[in-house]
């Protein structure tokens, strides 16, 4: 991977946020963000599948982002019952669309997350607009997710068909009204062991023909 990263913080709305950010070498294709599972049970950004996505989008050539919420790892503050990390997700977006505006003004953005990641972004995207969407077993019941938006052109969702944290048939009932499709991968569990390496391909065929 062709790639250059770097670590800082950010300055959120309850302190500084911890964050890596990776660019790559050649012009970049957008920016993403990624955001990690449920602080309260041991979501990191270091959490396997987050790092997953984030090498499979800067393989993109995305400038891809990722971070701690609010009270984990080294960022400051207390977990935020989830309107808190929305606001994270909002502050670290903005700043790194302003860091990078005279390079990516006409370029797309790519929310990702995984479980209460995903739902994070997806109240995220009511706000931030972005033409992409990349949830992996989104907790869209725990926190009241609303549908992907309108404006987002392409959204690819990820469910493991043995997950027994969040239940598939629950995202399949969130993704019915809008008849919104959800990729089912068979054997996979919440964490996808085993199944990283297909997870990471998965969304680099999904997202290179569409970049």
């Amino acid at each position: 991977m062709s790639a250059v990263t770097q670590e800082f913080f950010i300055d959120g709305p309850a302190g500084k946020l911890e964050t890596v950010l990776g660019e790559p070498r050649s012009a970049p294709k957008g920016i993403a963000v990624v955001a990690h599972p449920h602080p309260l049970h041991g979501g990191t950004m270091d959490n396997k599948v987050v790092h997953t996505l984030f090498t499979a989008l800067l393989e993109l050539e995305f400038i891809t982002v990722k971070f701690n919420f609010r009270g984990v790892g080294q960022s400051e503050g207390s977990f935020g019952q989830g309107a808190g990390e929305i606001e994270d997700v909002l502050a670290v977006t903005h700043t790194i669309r302003d860091q990078f505006i005279h390079q990516v003004a006409d370029i797309p953005l790519l929310l990702a997350g995984f479980s209460f990641g995903g739902a994070v972004q997806l109240h995220a995207a009511e706000k931030l607009a972005p033409e992409f969407l990349l949830l992996v077993a989104p907790s869209v019941v725990n926190l009241q997710a609303p549908p992907v938006p309108e404006t987002t052109q392409y959204a690819l969702i990820i469910h493991g068909d043995k997950d027994n944290v969040v239940l598939p048939e629950a995202v399949l009932s969130w993704a019915e009204p809008a008849t919104q499709p959800v990729l089912v991968v068979p054997g996979a569990g919440h964490f996808f062991h085993g199944k990283l390496a297909l997870l990471k391909r998965l969304v680099f065929d999904h997202f290179a023909h569409r970049i």
